[in-house]
């Protein structure tokens, strides 16, 4: 039987380990640049990291600060370089990109980047025979997750490799190819980790993993500045570093993109390709064949330097949301490095003590053994992406339907565009539509996936995204369909100005945009007294029909004259380009109650939000609360750490969250605190185990739903195969379809009663007994997308995806699965948000 690339490299990797490397270096001596670096004549004009830091990479964790000054310092020294700015973090940290190309091209550079483009296109004036002229690009990235920093570190030595080394060296790479260089993918997570580390440093180092040095403090530096996990937001894009790399990344469409990590110390090195059974099936054989060569050009720099590595296992290539697989959907080789963390400066572990220079010079080697098989393969990976390119040319495509709701179907046209895709817009108001072309992305991006090869994830197993913005979409033939006036959309462009027109008896606004309640919120901000509909209803003989949550903005009773409040409203619309109906009296038609009632209208109270955060709580769930609140509708929260919740005045807050986690870190203090808090107006908003524990402290009526172990009746299973059936039993990701009640204050604003959810985990509630309390409930076949454990899907059926409960007057909210997955699950905080802004007024008979 013949052998595979894939299979070679495989028993490769099986066969090294003969030599056992050094992997303590502790002092200066031990580590001139050599260690790290190939022994060449390096120009002297260009400063080595050492020079300009004045001590070398590896005696301290580099700042970001530090990082980006040396490669502009680089940039400024060399005629290799053209750094630009490609955008800043939310701390306003500098994204660069160093483009490295020989000095002769750098004057034409935009015209090697539009040849390398046209290549891929059908219509671009090149053949095959045009290959040799044509620059292929490589993308070199650097620790996603700033507290696997071995690979920013790295950074400055490639960079200076690539800068300083003679062009008998580096010329093969740099004469008709370029380089495009991303020496920190996440800036503030690699500040925070470094500012830890580097504050916690002995001086004569200690290797116990119990030191403080090697324990971070809560959110730890992995994640963004909302705790976001950026190597997670390749498809999402929701944050600036993901739209600025993914813009980047579309600009030069690289052949190849790496992605350095780090992972559990105790492990040694990893790279690509990941477990064969499990790569998405959008990504062609072809593209782990050229990954497995590549990868026998990093085993064998590793031999040379007697590193210990692995690849083949593991790790997948299936969420084309990562930075090693979102380039495999896109004709290119995604590369995932992961390298056994020091987590500081040296630890313990069952190889021996692990030093942080080593772990740099692992990710030093990867990344010049990356360069030498892009410049061999150079013509094997152009081939590659122009073939898969122009073979996934398509007649057929994607329509999406508004949903009356323009604000959410807009936000999903904003990520599409973002990924290159000429998104169309047509229609308006019940007939709003958005159509995309069929290619690999898109239709990776929204079919759903029900047959897997593999039942382990490394991550989630689905990742439509109409079903995560709870859009109706179809697949069409022969383009957009016709009688909806299709122009492209620009997400730049501004929004049509609106008719501000003054009211004279009460302003409305229907409840059916996403960013309604942000409308709301910056009424009541405002000192404007606003009501809410709970009943649909009608005005000027129909014109104008209205749903329930229809927000009512009488021009009586407020503490400001009609002129000002006009004014205010007037602001309103101008910021969130939605538009307020002036109504000239308080009679509806015929069966609707008056603006005047009391039983149909409920006022409205301004949010004061505490998220607990710290403790066993989940930061990511966490950060997605803060970002959706501060970013999204700009509603102020107060992060309140759990050993403070005893200790705080809660009286200040009408609503708590909290999310998924373990909240016994409140004790009894804290406890006793949410008891006495939770009275009327009050409302605790809760997530998975944060339901479970309020139910145990007598702040929800929660019950779990027991999932029966479908291998409760073998009595002996082969110890071999132990991992694989627990892992089988793991929910990573997938989606699920409950149906809800649109008449409850959750859903206002809603258009159909099916939703879709995302799950991970298998934490199940039971019904309310009160019939009126379970607004959401799976349905009798839930599953729409993804791996389900096995009868786990039969389980979930008819379970609660949301409970409302009482005490003292107050409402209990609770969430059996995170409704803000991500940051761009639009339609399940959509219900987040109707929770916040609409949950105390859910009358007291509906409460559990």
């Amino acid at each position: 039987m013949p052998r595979t690339t894939h299979q070679l490299l495989l028993l490769l990797c099986l066969l090294v380990g003969t030599r056992v490397p050094a992997q303590t270096v502790n002092s200066e001596a031990d580590r001139p640049l050599t260690y790290y670096l190939p022994d060449l004549n390096y120009d002297p004009a260009i400063p080595t990291p050492e020079e300009f830091l004045g001590w070398q990479i590896g005696d301290w964790h580099i700042s970001h600060d530090l990082q980006q000054a040396y490669m502009r310092l680089l940039a400024a020294s060399s005629d290799r370089i053209t750094l630009v700015e490609i955008g800043k973090s939310y701390e306003q940290r500098p994204l660069l990109n160093l483009i490295f190309t020989s000095p002769e091209n750098r004057n034409k550079l935009e015209d090697m980047r539009a040849l390398h483009l046209n290549w891929n296109k059908q219509d671009g004036g090149l053949s095959e025979n045009d290959i040799d002229r044509v620059p292929a690009v490589l993308y070199q990235g650097f620790s996603i997750h700033g507290n696997e920093p071995s690979g920013a570190n790295a950074a400055p030595l490639v960079a200076y490799y690539l800068a300083a080394a003679p062009m008998s060296e580096v010329g093969k790479v740099l004469e008709n190819n370029i380089v495009v260089f991303d020496p920190s993918y996440n800036p503030d997570g690699l500040n925070r980790f470094a500012s830890w580390v580097n504050s916690h440093k002995n001086k004569t180092l200690t290797a116990d993993p119990a030191d403080r040095e090697y324990n971070e403090a809560y959110p730890r530096g992995r994640s963004n500045h909302y705790w976001f996990d950026l190597n997670r937001d390749w498809l999402p894009v929701q944050h600036p570093e993901s739209r600025a790399r993914i813009a980047a990344f579309h600009r030069w469409m690289p052949n190849v993109l790496t992605d350095h990590h780090e992972m559990g110390k105790d492990a040694t090195f990893f790279f690509m390709p990941g477990a064969p059974t499990r790569v998405h099936p959008s990504t062609p054989q072809i593209n782990q064949d050229l990954t497995a060569k590549i990868g026998t050009y990093h085993a064998a720099a590793l031999d040379k330097i007697g590193s210990l590595y692995y690849s083949g296992e593991g790790y997948d290539d299936f969420y084309y949301g990562k930075g090693s697989t979102y380039p495999d959907v896109h004709g290119a080789v995604g590369i995932l490095f992961e390298q056994a963390s020091s987590r500081g400066h040296l630890q313990d572990t069952e190889n021996g003590e692990l030093s942080f220079p080593f772990t740099v010079r692992n990710q030093v080697t990867t990344a010049l053994s990356t360069l030498e098989a892009f410049a061999a393969l150079r013509n094997d990976l152009l081939t590659y992406q122009r073939n898969f390119t122009i073979g996934g040319v398509s007649p057929d495509g994607y329509l999406i339907e508004a949903d009356n709701d323009p604000g959410r179907a807009r936000e999903l046209a904003n990520i599409l565009s973002r990924h290159g895709l000429p998104v169309q817009h047509g229609g308006s108001g019940d007939t709003e539509a958005y159509y995309v072309p069929k290619t690999p992305f898109s239709e990776a991006a929204f079919e759903p996936i029900l047959e897997f090869e593999d039942s382990l994830f490394y991550d989630v197993s689905t990742f439509s995204l109409p079903m995560a913005f709870n859009l109706p979409f179809r697949k069409v033939s022969g383009g957009a369909p016709g009688g909806r006036n299709w122009t492209r959309f620009d997400r730049e462009a501004p929004r049509p100005e609106v008719d501000h027109a003054s009211a004279e008896y009460a302003y409305l606004l229907p409840a059916n945009d996403y960013y309604a309640t942000k409308a709301i919120y910056q009424l009541l901000d405002r000192g404007v007294r606003v009501k809410v509909s709970d009943q649909p209803f009608s005005t000027g003989s129909s014109a104008n029909a209205f749903g329930r949550g229809t927000v009512m903005v009488p021009v009586i009773g407020q503490s400001m004259t009609a002129e000002e409040l006009h004014r205010i409203v007037t602001e309103v619309e101008r910021e969130t380009g939605l538009d307020f109906i002036p109504a000239g009296s308080g009679t509806v038609d015929a069966g609707g109650l008056m603006f005047g009632s009391r039983s149909a209208y409920q006022t409205l109270r301004k949010p004061e939000i505490a998220l607990i955060v710290e403790g066993g709580t989940s930061s990511l769930d966490a950060g997605e609360v803060w970002h959706l609140l501060d970013q999204r509708f700009e509603i102020p929260i107060t992060k309140l750490a759990m050993d403070e919740v005893g200790s705080t005045d809660l009286s200040r807050y009408n609503t708590i969250v909290m999310v998924d986690g373990n909240y016994s870190g409140l004790g009894a203090k804290g406890t006793e605190a949410l008891q006495r808090w939770m009275g009327s107006d009050r409302v605790l908003i809760t997530m998975e185990r944060a339901g479970t524990w309020a139910a145990e402290n007598g702040l929800a009526k929660v019950k779990t739903r027991k999932v029966a172990n479908p291998d409760s009746s073998i009595t002996q299973r082969p110890y071999a195969k132990a991992y694989r059936d627990y892992s089988g039993k793991v929910l990573g990701g997938s989606i699920y379809e409950a149906r809800a009640d649109l008449t409850h204050p959750l859903l206002f604003g809603m258009q159909r009663e099916e939703i879709p959810l995302f799950r991970t985990g298998t934490l199940l509630y039971e019904p309310a007994k009160n019939v009126y309390a379970t607004p959401l409930r799976y349905t009798d076949e839930p599953l729409l997308s993804g791996y389900s454990p096995r009868e786990f899907a039969q389980a979930a059926a008819g379970s609660a995806g949301v409970i409302v409960s009482g005490k003292g007057g107050g409402r209990t909210i609770s969430f059996a699965s995170n409704p803000n997955f991500r940051g761009f699950w639009y339609g399940g905080n959509r219900l987040f948000m109707n929770a916040i802004m609409f949950g105390h007024t859910i009358s007291g008979s509906a409460v559990e």
